[in-house]
C-alpha cells in the first residue's frame, strides 16, 4: 500500500521575509527602469496627477494633464480656478466633479498654510482635502525622496497572492511589508510591484507562463501557465506596447503613450 504524501510545511516567517526580499532581488533585475508612472515636473503635479488618478489610469492622467497645467501652473492658480472650468479641464479622468473640489482645497490649503510650496512631511500632506497615505507616500518616495510604501490595488494584489500578507487593509498591508524590508528599499519595491501587477501578473489572468519569479510564487498556477499563451498576455513594454507615461525616464525600453486624442 502506497504510503500518503507528507502535507507540506507551513513557511516560516523568516523563510518568508527571505522569499520576498529574493523576489525583489530579482524583480530589480526585471525592472531596473522601474518609475513612477505619472508625468510630473515637480511636487505639486505629482500631487495633482495622483489625486486625479483615483479610479482611472495614469495613462488617462497623462493625457489631461498637459493642459491642466498650462491652465492652473501652481497652487496659487488652481485655487483660484473657476470650478466649472477646472471641472472640464478634468473630466476625462471620472468623478471630476469631486476631483475638482479636492484639487481646489488642497491648492487652497497649499497656499494659505504653507506658503505656496507642496509640504514634505506625512503629517502634512495628509491634513490636504482628498489626500490620504497612499497619494502622500507617492509624493513623498517620488518628488521629495523620502522613503515610503504605495499600497494600490496592484500592490496588494500582489503581496497577497506572494503571501507577504494576508492584510487587506492598506495601512495594514504597508505596516506588514514594511516590517520586510529596510526603508532604502519602501519606494522602488512599490515601483516594482506595481510594474510587475501591471505588465505580467495581472487581477483576472496573470502570466504565469511568463513570469520570471514564478519558482519563487506560491500562487503560480492561477493563471495562464502555456509559455505561448502566457506571453500573449503581457502588456506595455513587455507585450511590445506604449506605456503610460508621455514623456517616460530616458532609460525607459517602451515607447511613449500617445497624447489625447492621437490614438
Amino acid at each position: 500500500m502506497a504510503k500518503s504524501a507528507k502535507p507540506a510545511k507551513p513557511e516560516s516567517h523568516l523563510a518568508m521575509v527571505r522569499r520576498a526580499r529574493r523576489i525583489n532581488r530579482e524583480l530589480a533585475e526585471i525592472y531596473p527602469y522601474a518609475h513612477p508612472e505619472l508625468d510630473f515636473r515637480n511636487p505639486f503635479e505629482l500631487l495633482v496627477a495622483t489625486v486625479l488618478s483615483a479610479q482611472t489610469t495614469d495613462l488617462r492622467v497623462n493625457q489631461t494633464t498637459p493642459a491642466l497645467f498650462a491652465a492652473y501652473p501652481t497652487p496659487e492658480d488652481m485655487a483660484a480656478a473657476v470650478p466649472e472650468q477646472l471641472e472640464e479641464l478634468i473630466r476625462p479622468t471620472g468623478f471630476f466633479r469631486a476631483k475638482a473640489r479636492s484639487l481646489i482645497g488642497l491648492s487652497a490649503s497649499i497656499r494659505d498654510n504653507f506658503g505656496g510650496d507642496v509640504p514634505g512631511r506625512l503629517a502634512d500632506l495628509v491634513t490636504l482635502p482628498g489626500v490620504g497615505r497612499k497619494t502622500a507616500n507617492v509624493v513623498l518616495g517620488n518628488a521629495f525622496g523620502v522613503p515610503g510604501i504605495t499600497v494600490d490595488t496592484h500592490f496588494g494584489r500582489l503581496v497577497r497572492r506572494w503571501k507577504w500578507t494576508e492584510q487587506e487593509d492598506p495601512e495594514k498591508v504597508e505596516a506588514e511589508i514594511a516590517a520586510i524590508f529596510p526603508k532604502s528599499e519602501w519606494t522602488m519595491l512599490s515601483h516594482r510591484v506595481v510594474f510587475h501587477g501591471r505588465r505580467i501578473c495581472h487581477a483576472r489572468k496573470p502570466a504565469c507562463g511568463a513570469c520570471p519569479i514564478a519558482p519563487l510564487c506560491p500562487s503560480y498556477g492561477e493563471g495562464e501557465t502555456d509559455p505561448e499563451k502566457a506571453r500573449k498576455l503581457l502588456k506595455y513594454e513587455m507585450g511590445g506596447q506604449p506605456g503610460q507615461r508621455l514623456s517616460p525616464p530616458p532609460d525607459y525600453p517602451g515607447r511613449p503613450a500617445p497624447a489625447l486624442g492621437a490614438g
